[in-house]
Formats: C-alpha cells, structure tokens, sequence
C-alpha cells in the first residue's frame, strides 16, 4: 500500500492565525517502481490550528497526514502488508524535510517536540517514511487548502 501525501503549513503573520493542509493519495500497487492506472483513493483537507508559527504548522501538516494514514490502517489486509506501507511526503519547507531527515539539527525545543511525535507515529504504522522537498510552486493543492482554511475561519 503507497501513500503519497503533500503537506503545507501556514501561519499568517508569523506567529499568527495558523492551518495546515493535506492531501493524501492512495494506492494499492506501488506507483514508483510499477506504474498503473490505477485511481488513488484520495483524501484531503485543510484545518485551522490557532495561533503558532509556519515551522510549527508544517510540523502539524505531516502530524495531521500520519494520523489519517494511521486511521486507515483497517484498509490494510493482513499483518504481512505492513512491512509493505511506504509512505512519500512532500513538502515545500526544505527546514522541516531536512530535519525529519536527520541532516539538520533540532534547536527549537517545540520542533522537537512535534519531531519526536512524528517518529512515533511513524514507528506506530510501519513501513518506510520518506520525506522530499518540492518547491512551492509543486505544492499548490496543499498550499490552497491551507488559504482556504485560513480565509474562511468561523
């Protein structure tokens, strides 16, 4: 089972008014390295978080993915699959890919926070977890989800 999951994070104002967008593909096969035309499943969403910065919305972006990714678990058949789950974020915080990707160090000790929360979820529902930097201009669904959110905040 592949996911592939583009993820953005805002905060207008920096700290400010802050949401994080997600959408999440899904297919059966693997897409990478046997192609198909197989229709993904895709879900997709866009939630406001409060107050906070854009490092920290992006961290809750790929939070929000794992946890849906997490509640599809049923989907998957048998214990056998999860060794099976690959999962391939891409984001356009080069920051936060590289030290979800252990190359940068974590200073900030709420990144840390929400890093550590990340690993766990990723340990939790197995498989391999890998993280690319996309420029922005590659991210415009995500990053749509995330101004749609913000602009109609209730």
């Amino acid at each position: 089972m592949q996911f592939i999951v583009h993820t953005d994070g805002g905060a207008r104002g920096n700290p400010g008014p802050a949401a994080v967008g997600v959408v999440i593909e899904i297919y059966q096969s693997d897409q990478f390295t046997n192609p198909t035309n197989e229709k993904p499943e895709i879900i997709e969403f866009g939630k406001r978080i409060g107050e906070t910065t854009n490092n920290v919305a992006e961290y809750r972006a790929v939070l929000s993915a794992l946890h849906e990714i997490k509640n599809q678990k049923p989907k998957i058949k048998n214990a056998d699959e999860k060794s099976k789950i690959e999962i391939q974020f891409f984001l356009d915080s080069n920051l936060v890919v590289q030290q979800l990707n252990g190359n940068f160090k974590v200073k900030d000790a709420r990144l840390r926070g929400l890093m550590m929360q990340v690993k766990i979820l990723e340990q939790e529902i197995g498989g391999m977890v890998t993280y690319t930097y996309i420029p922005r201009e590659q991210n415009t669904r995500a990053d749509w989800l995330v101004n749609r959110a913000l602009d109609h905040a209730g």
